[in-house]
């Protein structure tokens, strides 16, 4: 299968070539030709399948043209060795958790499933590949972790100095070996503006093979939706009607959803649930879409102001926003009622959900007063440890910490501070 640009300027791609350009010369993201269904056999029966079994079914079509079968496979057991378990909160309500991987956050799996297509790759390819990426919180650990050691890749993430959780911080910062961190002075969305110039800039492509790990990367993107299948699997024999609530930053996980379905996972509807950084709940209720800088939240993985993977799913529905309006809710939560979400959670479960996981949660409620009938999968994206201090001055209570975040503890922090693009080309021409 040959990937495309959304921006239609660029020649169509391989798989191959789409993960190791990340984006488009077009500066357009890459979009597979076509999405083709699979079996209705398959959905009958997921419940028989084990998971990686289900993801190779489902990542195939993607893929294969460039990985064969086996190696396909074998990837797969190595990303998906770990439980994805649904945890029921209150009637009609549960969580997806994602968050028991090795960095304790959802992007694990894509960190994970890009690196090895990357190191399956580099069998074949001649020069070093730099991998660039921003990340508002997980990415950065997610990435580093996936991609430590990884022959022929180095690995350089950015990051906004101060909008980071303490462990966030070290989970990036405390590797060494072939990933570099750079500290920005300035917000998220001033470092993926670095990191997109970095990717349109001659002197730097003429001089070396950048790659982006965010989620505009169809290797970091795609395999999220292996997510929801497993959602299903879990509850297809209990719920007819089911409602997906997912945490959204820069949309890459609920637009992975929506390519779940259309390989024709049943579902009934989705829910974007943002923090204040509303663009998408505005569009949702406007039809207009005015992207804004980034404010900075207790949920800071979705302090986002113009979301890279919204104009994937607009590709999906063809544009057409009441199309896109039947498939699609979106609200935004302040950190008050995140907060206040939280307290009630614990209260009335016994459950520790993170800030994100907290306006999932919230999101889900407010499309359930209009549709009290649905049962609802809210992504619980974060191991609520990885924003400790929000959690105890929350819920007055401190998490056992993990084994997978106890390893960064005390580890000395190393990175390089930068504030503008040009220190940033510097910095990578001089690698």
């Amino acid at each position: 299968m040959n990937f495309y640009s959304l921006n239609k300027k660029a020649p169509n791609v391989s798989f191959k070539d789409a993960v190791i350009k990340g984006i488009a010369p077009d500066k357009g993201l890459y979009f597979p030709e076509s999405i083709t269904p699979l079996s209705s056999s398959f959905f009958e029966n997921i419940e028989s399948l084990s998971n990686t079994e289900i993801a190779f079914e489902a990542i195939r079509q993607f893929v294969y043209d460039e990985i064969p079968d086996d190696a396909i496979k074998a990837i797969l057991k190595e990303v998906l060795d770990f439980e994805f378990p649904l945890v029921q909160i209150e009637e009609n309500i549960a969580t997806l958790e994602l968050f028991h991987g090795p960095t304790m956050a959802f992007k694990d799996v894509g960190a994970r499933f890009m690196a090895q297509c990357l190191g399956h790759f580099s069998k074949s390819i001649n020069n070093e590949v730099t991998v660039l990426v921003a990340t508002s919180g997980d990415t950065g650990g997610a990435v580093a972790n996936g991609f430590l050691g990884v022959a022929g890749v180095n690995v350089v993430i950015l990051y906004p100095s101060g909008k980071v959780s303490d462990i966030q911080e070290r989970q990036l910062t405390t590797l060494g070996n072939n990933i570099t961190a750079l500290e920005v002075d300035g917000t998220f969305d001033d470092c993926q503006k670095m990191v997109k110039t970095a990717f349109i800039d001659t002197d730097l492509l003429d001089y070396m093979q950048l790659t982006s790990a965010n989620s505009i990367n169809v290797a970091r993107w795609l395999p999220q939706l292996f997510y929801f299948l497993f959602a299903y699997k879990q509850v297809k024999a209990e719920y007819k009607e089911i409602v997906f609530s997912v945490p959204s930053g820069n949309f890459g996980n609920i637009c992975a959803g929506m390519v779940a379905q259309r390989l024709g996972m049943p579902v009934k509807h989705f829910v974007a649930s943002t923090n204040v950084n509303d663009t998408v709940p505005e569009f949702m209720r406007t039809g207009t879409y005015h992207p804004k800088p980034s404010t900075a939240t207790i949920s800071n993985a979705m302090d986002v102001g113009d979301p890279s993977n919204f104009i994937r799913i607009r590709h999906l529905f063809n544009d057409d926003f009441e199309a896109l309006n039947k498939n699609l809710s979106s609200y935004s939560f302040t950190d008050f009622e995140t907060k206040e979400a939280m307290k009630h959670i614990k209260q009335t479960s016994g459950y520790i959900a993170d800030p994100h996981g907290a306006v999932g949660y919230l999101g889900f409620k407010q499309y359930q007063k209009s549709h009290p009938n649905t049962f609802g999968i809210f992504l619980e994206t974060a191991h609520p440890v990885k924003f400790l201090d929000v959690v105890e001055e929350t819920i007055n209570i401190s998490p056992a910490i993990p084994p997978q975040i106890q390893k960064v503890i005390g580890k000395e922090k190393k990175s390089v501070k930068i504030s503008e693009y040009t220190e940033l080309k510097q910095f990578l021409l001089n690698q």
